[in-house]
Parts: structure tokens; sequence; C-alpha cells
């Protein structure tokens, strides 16, 4: 078993305001088979998530799984609201990028 990042078994991670105070974090699967795989997995938890945005699991909100997209959306608290002194992504387009480079364990071919 080796590791690939959640980037390469995705077709794209996005993220996203989800009004001024959350943010969504899309990962969309290119098919069926590596959508249940990747969820066979069980690891994206809200500990994960939130070790990963550097905030507290009771922040992250959702994880959601959602079969007829091959989709995983989770759902966090903002650290800073949109547009306040300090916050550096107004739309939060640019926060995928932890999630995207999470490496998970994956079957070698």
């Amino acid at each position: 078993m080796s590791t690939r990042t959640i980037g390469d078994l995705a077709a794209f991670v996005t993220s996203k305001n989800a009004g001024p105070f959350l943010l969504t974090l899309d990962v969309v699967f290119p098919d069926e088979p590596t959508y249940r795989a990747f969820k066979a997995l069980r690891v994206l938890d809200p500990v994960v998530i939130a070790g990963l945005y550097g905030i507290a699991a009771d922040d992250v909100l959702k994880v959601v799984e959602f079969d007829p997209a091959y989709a995983i959306k989770v759902t966090i608290r903002r650290p800073l609201g949109s547009g306040a002194v300090g916050e550096t992504d107004v739309y939060g387009a640019q926060q995928h990028v932890p999630l995207m480079q999470l490496a998970v364990p994956w079957p070698s071919k």
C-alpha cells in the first residue's frame, strides 16, 4: 500500500465562502469506484480536518458524503470573518490546499 494525495485522487478540490463566517470545502471524485474506495477509508473526520486547518474539532460543522455527485463537502467556521482585519482570502477560494495535499493510504497498481 502506498499513499496518494486527495488532490491526485479527486477530479477537483475547491473551497468557497458559505456566508461571511463559514467555508465549504468540496472534494469531487472522477468516478464511482474512486469515490467509493476513498469513502471506505473514512479518513475525513472533524479531528483530521481540524488538524489540517489549525482549528478546534468543534469548528468543523459538517462532513457530508454526497453519493449522487461522488463528492464530499466539509463545512468549517472561518477563523476570521470574510473581509475582517487580518483575513487574507475574502472569497475563501484558496482554502482548499491543505485538504488537497492530505496524503491517504491508497492501493498500489
